[in-house]
């Protein structure tokens, strides 16, 4: 028996579909992949997932699920059918992040200088000074190359017309490019013939780049003298271990925890190890800038260094991303990218916002609350999926709730349109079926910038569910971008 196609289009009931719709479209790419599948029958459809969930198994590849009785480790949830994009497309694209990626680290370095946007009335002083991820301890800090956020993982999703638009900006701790990296690993065991037959773009030169991009923030005289990288974890119960061992070892480099690392008299980092110590010059820090320096922030941390902020302001020591940084993640603070875009770069936005109401407002607050049941409320601060309402699959007692909290805190809330999220075919049970998907791609900004070549696809797994995160029961897909033009 093989794919199906009439029935699986049956199911999308008008949703965009990201392989189906570019194939109607006479995408070369999109309708050889639909091709290939259709040629599969059942036994070759079980043996290629068994495959990959073998090597799955084989390599280790984790993720942390926190509940009430523990920590539990699982297998990385991974469906073998991959995501298509053309390069033409993907082009746009790279464009697009990389100017907002540009805009946002322009906004934080004015920010914490001379707040020139906040002065010219561009963004409400209050909705970034106020925010709980703004940090008066870097004010009067410049980064190298004036950039604060190094690494960003910007998450992308499609309408059912088949628009793209930034769902979120993630600049504090951005994670899953392990996953995108594993993904490619295991789609070379599941699908060796494709990669022979196809021009599919490669993702693994981005622990290289990474690297790169870190050596280009250490301190002007050790930039050149091989000056010491490395990452910094909370330790192996965080829910992203996986993925800072996996970096720190494709790079090669050092993993460390806080108890590692001391700041000496000199104000220089210095690194524990046999021979005595051995100064840092750059801090890839996977750690959030509540716990880094328990002198400066939360003085009960054990996961950070005393004296890491000194450092870092004396600019001993390069850190990425800089603290800070996360008040441009702040949900509230995204509804004002584009005019951040348009206040530094005098450019329109290349790739749109969701259209988004902010509770802050009470004209907009007023309609958020009348039309709790159609929106999607989500906090200024969370993230993995935590904490937000989606008001179409909500019940009367959630919406109370939620209109309470908005009541009680309107600043700490905005809402957005529910989006008819774009499908993929995804393999559940035995069948190919269409499953809500997004598109996590990872930007890094040093001296020179750097996009990956797709990205992390998230699918939410269980159907009709919009939530994508692998916490609550998203998994994810390998993500092609293929160059058909040969």
């Amino acid at each position: 028996m093989t794919i199906d196609w009439q029935d699986y289009q049956t199911r999308l009931a008008g949703f965009y579909d990201e392989l189906l719709a570019p194939c109607r479209n006479k995408q070369i790419a999109a309708c050889a992949l639909r091709d290939y599948l259709a040629s599969l029958d059942d036994n070759a459809l079980r043996e290629r997932k068994n495959a990959a969930e073998l090597a799955i198994q084989i390599m280790g590849i984790t993720f942390t699920v926190y509940t009430e009785g523990g920590n539990i480790d699982r297998n990385w949830p991974f469906d073998i059918i991959p995501r298509i994009i053309e390069r033409r497309e993907w082009e746009r694209t790279e464009a697009g992040l990389k100017q907002r990626l540009t805009a946002l680290n322009l906004f934080l370095n004015d920010l914490y200088n001379e707040q020139k946007i906040l002065k010219d009335g561009i963004v409400p002083a209050e909705t970034v000074l106020k925010s709980k991820d703004f940090r008066q301890q870097c004010v009067g800090i410049t980064p190298p190359h004036g950039v604060w956020a190094n690494i960003c993982g910007s998450d992308l999703v499609r309408d059912k017309t088949g628009t793209l638009y930034v769902l979120e900006d993630n600049l504090r701790v951005p994670s899953g490019v392990s996953y995108m990296l594993e993904n490619r690993l295991v789609m070379k065991r599941t699908f060796p013939e494709l990669f022979g037959q196809y021009s599919i773009l490669p993702v693994d030169d981005y622990p290289a780049q990474l690297y790169e991009m870190l050596v280009s923030l250490a301190p002007p005289k050790r930039r050149y003298e091989n000056p010491e990288v490395v990452v910094l974890t909370p330790g192996i119960y965080n829910s992203a271990y996986f993925e800072h061992a996996y970096l720190a070892q494709q790079m090669g480099v050092e993993l460390v925890q806080g108890s590692d690392l001391v700041v000496g008299a000199n104000d220089c980092v210095y690194m524990r190890n046999v021979d005595g110590l051995k100064r840092v010059d750059v801090i890839y820090r996977r750690i959030d800038d509540w716990f880094m320096d328990p002198e400066i922030f939360n003085p009960e941390s054990a996961l950070g260094v005393p004296g890491l902020l000194r450092a870092w302001r004396q600019g001993r020591v390069a850190l990425a991303n800089a603290p800070g940084s996360g008040v441009a993640d702040d949900k509230v603070v995204y509804a004002f990218v584009p005019k951040i875009i348009k206040y530094y770069l005098d450019e329109e936005p290349i790739i749109p916002n969701v259209p988004t109401y902010l509770c802050m407002n009470d004209k907009e607050r007023e309609y958020v609350l009348a039309h709790l049941h159609e929106l999607v409320v989500k906090p200024a601060n969370e993230s993995g999926g935590y904490g937000m309402l989606i008001g179409p699959m909500s019940t009367p007692e959630e919406r109370e709730k939620f209109k309470q909290l908005i009541e009680e805190n309107p600043r700490n809330y905005i809402a957005q349109p529910t989006l008819s999220l774009s499908t993929a075919p995804t393999l559940c049970d035995g069948k190919i079926v269409p499953r809500h998907v997004d598109l996590r791609p990872f930007i890094l900004q040093g001296e020179t910038t750097a996009i990956t070549t797709g990205g992390l696809t998230r699918v939410a797994l269980r159907e009709g569910s919009l939530v994508v995160n692998s916490s609550q029961g998203g998994g994810s897909k390998d993500t092609w971008v293929m160059d058909m033009e040969l």
